[in-house]
């Protein structure tokens, strides 16, 4: 009989709305004339605004996950990927529904984004530590082995402004596999280096699995998402069309990708 796990995550009806008329690129004064105009273009023969305002990145999605597993989140781009990511890690609060975490969560959306370029590849350790709560006595503990894992050499005493992406990518997947959350989220972050460390990384996630971490990855690449994952989530247009076992999963959007556009990426094409 299977032990049953506690829940790491909880997601329920999830929606998350954008809002098109405010964004980075757009001062509230392209905005308001932009609303100024879209109210004149609403002038039509059925009163439909010919223009969309907003738009849900995710609507009604739902899912369970016990501590202990991995989920595999697969989708075109568009499709709600990111934005359940940042849903779960608490960057963004979603519209409707809930999600609840147990544990403490590690967010790697972009591997190395949040560094500090003109600081050390060591100094951004501490620094990245700090950001998890550690004291520098913890990091004191651990710094070695993340530098070790790393595999940056005499790197780690350079500013992260000389490393390529790859040394950054690597540089943060061992911050946060040192950092023991319960909770890893990880966005198509591990087609980066080479073959060696791609196979060590997925060595280090099946031990953070073994100490009851949950993993949530997102992957293009199904061979990845068959081989690692012991749950999978296929959106599309921010909406949950399966949620299952890998293979279940996979083959339902494999078969969706291949009758709209062909073969779909594998072994880590897609995150290059």
């Amino acid at each position: 009989m299977r032990e049953e796990r506690p829940d790491a995550i909880i997601a329920r009806d999830i929606g998350v709305r954008y809002d098109l008329r405010l964004t980075r690129h757009r001062t509230i004064r392209q905005t308001v004339a932009e609303r100024v105009r879209q109210l004149a273009l609403r002038r039509t023969a059925n009163g439909v605004p010919a223009t969309r305002t907003e738009f849900w990145a995710l609507r009604g999605v739902s899912f369970r996950l016990a501590s202990g597993e991995v989920l595999g989140v697969v989708g075109r781009n568009g499709s709600g990927k990111s934005t359940l990511l940042l849903t779960i890690a608490g960057i963004l609060r979603p519209d409707t529904g809930f999600v609840t975490t147990a544990g403490r969560t590690a967010t790697l959306l972009t591997l190395g984004a949040g560094f500090e370029p003109r600081l050390t590849g060591r100094d951004n350790i501490y620094l990245n530590g700090a950001y998890l709560g550690f004291t520098h006595r913890k990091m004191d503990a651990i710094v070695d082995e993340i530098i070790e894992f790393s595999e940056l050499g005499t790197f780690i005493d350079a500013p992260v402004t000389t490393y390529s992406a790859g040394m950054r990518a690597r540089l943060g997947f061992s911050i946060a596999a040192f950092a023991e959350p319960d909770i890893l989220l990880l966005d198509e972050v591990l087609g980066v280096g080479d073959a060696a460390f791609q196979h060590k990384s997925r060595g280090k996630m099946r031990e953070l699995m073994e100490r009851a971490s949950a993993l949530v990855i997102v992957s293009h690449s199904t061979d990845f998402i068959l081989e690692t994952c012991t749950r999978a989530l296929w959106l599309d247009g921010g909406t949950a069309m399966a949620y299952g076992t890998p293979d279940e999963v996979v083959a339902g959007y494999t078969e969706s990708v291949r009758r709209s556009r062909g073969p779909i990426r594998t072994v880590f094409d897609g995150a290059r």
